[in-house]
């Protein structure tokens, strides 16, 4: 079964959605919003990848954070950054078995069949 993480508003998720329903590929959807992001999520997500690729540095999120905490962020401070705001996540991050893909990509996709 394939799991998408992400939030509902997020224009990637919807275009993530789209083309997972376009190919015909059920999945289950983790709203952060909703679902939170555990201790047990994040490690997960840390397992497969870095922390500085794991932030989104793109949205506003990370954009209204202070200059402070960009310049400084250690895993342990992203740890905290992706409970307490899990919209901070890169997304789209789909996982089908062991296999992770971090972002919108096309190539990726198209090997989760």
């Amino acid at each position: 079964m394939i799991t998408l993480y992400g939030i509902n508003n997020c224009d990637t998720i919807k275009k993530t959605r789209q083309w997972l329903e376009d190919k015909g590929l059920e999945y289950q959807f983790h709203n952060y919003r909703i679902l939170g992001c555990s201790d047990e999520l994040i490690t997960c997500f840390l397992e497969q990848f870095s922390f500085q690729k794991l932030i989104n540095t793109r949205g506003t999120t990370w954009r209204n954070l202070p200059e402070s905490v960009k310049k400084s962020l250690s895993r342990e401070d992203a740890i905290i950054l992706m409970k307490e705001k899990p919209s901070i996540i890169k997304r789209p991050l789909i996982n089908r078995g062991n296999q992770w893909i971090l972002g919108f990509d096309l190539v990726q996709l198209a090997r989760i069949k």
